[in-house]
């Protein structure tokens, strides 16, 4: 069972550091930076950093993308990180959606995806790869770096299974959902004559309260984001009926990255109420007491995910509160 942590980059890398090598003391097992270069400090210099800082805990990618970034440019930083933390970087690519999005770019379509996860792959691995007029190569390859891809819809999922070392889950820990996306990994994986194995992270927001009604309401832009970006059918499952609008010009630069997350809550109490918040938390998301959070943790291993990584709520700020309420009185109850 392993429980890592999501650290936004949103401090200099030496700070985020610490945060990390702070989890690993307490018994995290993997740290996760999301990347969106407008957002957040570099992700790939703060892993680095982290590297050198740290000794044991596993680090990764959740998740940078392959629009922004060439492909080649992507191995050559994987390749960097993976010589500085032997045997404990995962790479997690995505469609690159808080990337694309702040610059007027469009997410990776399921095509361009495949195409560029597979170069990506075929570089760490040290095969050459055909740009048109030439063939090259990365120099000092790193072909044991595990590739994993954030999936949610269907195809997305099957195509993980099929061509991913692992998929990164990011509808939270209702066991319907985390046992409809596995049963569609397995079934990639299974098309493409994979073994069915195919290892699952689930992403959930925490936080340790006995307030979950008060913890739920900080949750609305979360929800609302879901339902945007085609999480409808997800929601349904715990009875979440939603209608958001495509934009929302108020929140800068969107719902789930709002610089002011009290103006987000109450933007997206237009179309979430307390109930429907309160709904999704405790569906989706790790709200309640330590001995809560630690039952409902075993509860989604027995369902069929191999690491779950937990998040706060906000963008700007590290989860300093988080992993001491978790790392002192939930872990020691795993």
């Amino acid at each position: 069972m392993r429980v890592g942590i999501r650290i936004p980059a949103c401090d200099r890398p030496d700070r985020l550091a610490s945060v990390a090598a702070r989890a690993e003391e307490l018994g995290f097992d993997e740290v996760w930076f999301p990347d969106s270069q407008l957002l957040w400090r570099d992700v790939f210099s703060v892993l680095s950093v982290t590297a050198l800082r740290t000794e044991r805990i596993g680090l990764g990618t959740a998740v940078t993308n392959v629009a922004t970034r060439h492909p080649s440019v992507v191995a050559s930083a994987a390749r960097t990180v993976a010589e500085l933390a032997p045997g404990r970087f995962t790479l997690g690519l995505g469609v690159g959606n808080s990337s694309v999005a702040p610059i007027g770019m469009r997410p990776s379509t399921r095509a361009e995806l495949t195409d560029r996860l597979r170069q990506v792959r075929a570089l760490l691995a040290g095969d050459e790869w055909d740009y048109g007029p030439v063939r090259s190569r990365l120099r000092d390859p790193a072909p044991s770096v595990p590739v994993h891809l954030a999936a949610s819809g269907p195809r997305n999922l099957r195509l993980a299974g099929a061509v991913a070392d692992g998929v990164v889950l990011l509808s939270g820990v209702s066991p319907a959902t985390l046992s409809a996306a596995a049963g569609q990994v397995r079934e990639g994986a299974r098309e493409a004559g994979r073994t069915d194995d195919v290892p699952l992270t689930v992403s959930a927001f925490c936080e340790v309260t006995d307030d979950i009604a008060a913890a739920a309401r900080k949750l609305k832009p979360i929800c609302a984001s879901i339902a945007q970006n085609g999480g409808a059918p997800f929601l349904a499952l715990a009875d979440i009926h939603l209608t958001v609008p495509d934009r929302v010009d108020e929140v800068y630069p969107d719902l789930v990255h709002a610089e002011d997350w009290d103006q987000a809550v109450e933007v997206a109490g237009r179309w979430v109420s307390d109930d429907d918040a309160l709904a999704f938390a405790q569906a989706f998301c790790l709200i309640g007491t330590p001995d809560e959070i630690a039952k409902r943790l075993k509860e989604t291993f027995e369902a069929g995910a191999s690491g779950v990584f937990l998040q706060h709520v906000g963008s700007y700020d590290p989860p300093d509160d988080l992993i001491e309420a978790v790392g002192g009185d939930v872990l020691p109850r795993l």
